[in-house]
């Protein structure tokens, strides 16, 4: 789900988002889904947790830090200039990856001590990850051409709030 909204976000943020776009978002984040299970698994018990104790910091601090700044650099842009990035740099995308994944390590650790062919299950989830941030992506594209430069504000914001999310879930548990 967080995938899915932070590639909406993406989607709404970058000026002439195309497919080619929405499917680089896909392949980072279905890979990221897919590998950190699997880390999460070799890790087993040994490591679990320190996951478990700043997962939701780490999340927390990426988000924010992106989506502040994308709020910035759009209340910052003169009036006429559309803000926004023309292209998703690659280290953007592993930090946003990277911050929507890290509860996917968690969930391979808890995989270790359950008898579930590891392959088999990271592999859903990063196909649904894959499917669901392209469909994510064209959608906050749409999103993005009806509400402008409003759009890039409330993007960084969404990922502001899944952020928040993240560590209001595992602070009030």
């Amino acid at each position: 789900m967080d995938a899915f909204a932070v590639s909406v976000s993406s989607g709404i943020s970058v000026r002439g988002f195309s497919w080619r776009q929405a499917v680089k978002l896909g392949i980072w984040f279905g890979a990221f889904q897919f590998a950190m299970p699997l880390l999460g698994w070799f890790a087993g018990s040994s490591i679990s947790a320190y996951i478990v104790a700043v997962d939701h910091y780490i999340a927390f601090g990426l988000l924010a830090f992106i989506g502040g700044r994308m709020v910035w650099e759009a209340l910052s842009s003169p009036c006429g200039v559309e803000p926004g990035p023309t292209e998703l740099s690659a280290r953007r995308l592993a930090g946003l990856a990277l911050a929507t994944s890290i509860d996917a390590l968690a969930v391979g650790v808890s995989m270790a001590f359950i008898e579930v062919d590891i392959l088999l299950a990271a592999g859903i989830i990063g196909l649904v990850a894959f499917t669901f941030s392209i469909l994510g992506g064209l959608l906050g594209r749409r999103l993005g051409c009806l509400f402008q430069r409003r759009a890039e504000v409330l993007g960084g914001l969404v990922l502001i709030g899944i952020g928040i999310k993240i560590l209001w879930e595992h602070l009030s548990v």
